[in-house]
């Protein structure tokens, strides 16, 4: 079990929120009250950089959509960025790859 560390860094498209760890049943309440208390301004980007995420869970998935969610209402965007493949077999499993854009890094889900 490895705990979930975010670390928020700011790019010229919007926040990056850099994932750690275990994103599960015990972090993703944390996860989306992080990600609901952003003040995005419309245009922006949140990207979810998830090169360190190590294990993601349906809890995880949901919190993932809780941000969509919370990002669209703000009428903002926002991407996945070094998804491991892992969680990317499961995205694509129920079709999330539909509607959230993937990126290989941070720094491609961050050009303008």
């Amino acid at each position: 079990m490895n705990p979930l560390q975010t670390t928020i860094r700011h790019a010229p498209t919007g926040p990056v929120l850099e994932v750690n760890g275990d994103l599960d049943y015990t972090s993703a309440g944390d996860f989306r009250a992080m990600v609901t208390a952003l003040t995005l301004q419309p245009g922006q980007r949140l990207v979810l950089d998830l090169t360190g995420l190590e294990f993601c869970d349906s809890s995880g998935i949901t919190a993932m959509i809780v941000a969509r969610n919370h990002v669209h209402a703000a009428d903002a965007d926002i991407a996945l960025a070094a998804v491991p493949d892992h969680t990317l077999r499961v995205l694509r499993m129920v079709g999330l790859d539909q509607i959230l854009a993937l990126h290989p890094d941070s720094e491609a889900a961050t050009r303008p």
